[in-house]
């Protein structure tokens, strides 16, 4: 009976927390800007947690994030000035997908330059082994073949 009542007790704690905890939600009359607003938010990430978008987040600065988006949304501004706010704000790590910039050229080309060199040694690796395998037997590899399947004993 004490077990029943101390896990009731664990279970109505943890209830309560997660309501206290709970991501307070903007709505929008307009549907398209609350689309915006749950696309915007759901692509910036939260600087102080780990991989976790500012739409799932529970921390203060990604609730601060979430009320700034929905400020900049109501002032008219455009998803590009939204995320450049942040990003001059928070620093790039805020985006998902960083832009195409001068100095991401590397973080975006390093995927395909890696699937092109794989290809290539692929390709490099079958050609070598048909030249190898295509290579004709000498005389005396062959007579020795020869014997070998005919059963005799090599020489």
């Amino acid at each position: 009976m004490f077990l029943l009542r101390v896990s009731l007790l664990v279970a109505l704690g943890l209830s309560a927390g997660a309501a206290f905890g709970a991501i307070e939600l903007h709505s929008f009359d307009d549907p398209v800007l609350q689309q915006r607003y749950e696309s915007l938010t759901s692509s910036m990430r939260c600087p102080k947690c780990e991989n976790q978008a500012i739409d799932d987040s529970n921390s203060p600065v990604a609730k601060d994030m979430r009320e700034r988006v929905a400020s900049l949304l109501r002032d008219d501004l455009s998803d590009i000035e939204i995320q450049n706010f942040m990003v001059d704000r928070f620093g790039d790590y805020v985006l998902y997908n960083p832009r195409l910039e001068g100095r991401t050229y590397l973080l975006w080309g390093l995927p395909a330059g890696l699937v092109l060199l794989g290809a290539m040694l692929v390709f490099l690796i079958l050609r070598l082994r048909r030249q190898s395998s295509a290579k004709s037997l000498s005389a005396e590899e062959r007579a020795r073949l020869n014997a070998l399947i005919e059963g005799k004993k090599p020489k």
